[in-house]
Parts: C-alpha cells; sequence; structure tokens
C-alpha cells in the first residue's frame, strides 16, 4: 500500500472521528457548526499540505531520474565515439 493512500486513510478517518465526535458533544447548534467549519478548514489545510509535499517528492524523483538518464546518455554517447574511432 502506498504512503499516499495510508496517509489520505488516516486524515479521513480523523476527519469521521473529529465530525462524530463534535456531533455527539452537548453543545448549541451554532457552536457545533462552527466547530465543523473549524475542522473541515484544518483538514483541508493538512491535505493541502501532504499534497505539496507529495508534489514536492515527485518533482525531486524526476529530477533525480531526469539526471541520472541525462549522465546514462552521455557515458553511452561517450562509449559509441570511441568505438567508432577505433
Amino acid at each position: 500500500m502506498s504512503t499516499g493512500k495510508v496517509l489520505l486513510g488516516l486524515a479521513a478517518g480523523v476527519a469521521v472521528g473529529a465530525v462524530l465526535g463534535i456531533l455527539f458533544a452537548p453543545a448549541k447548534g451554532s457552536e457545533t457548526r462552527k466547530k465543523i467549519s473549524k475542522k473541515g478548514e484544518k483538514l483541508a489545510e493538512d491535505l493541502k499540505e501532504k499534497f505539496d509535499e507529495f508534489i514536492e517528492n515527485i518533482s525531486d524523483k524526476y529530477t533525480e531520474v531526469k539526471d541520472e538518464i541525462s549522465d546514462f546518455a552521455k557515458k553511452g554517447k561517450s562509449k559509441m565515439e570511441e568505438a567508432e574511432k577505433e
């Protein structure tokens, strides 16, 4: 199972637990709605941060692979040129 799926599942579980906790807590409807709204905003911020980290990691991996392929191509070209000279 990928890390992204685990984090998404964990975040969803936390969100559901928080909403259920708020709904079953004795409070006025307006207070409950405010709490749900704040929890929703917090969850959205957390998910955005995780998504940004995920995109950054993918971007870093892409750059690494691109550099490795470029180095591999340069070495291959160099060896072909050497072989042509011989």
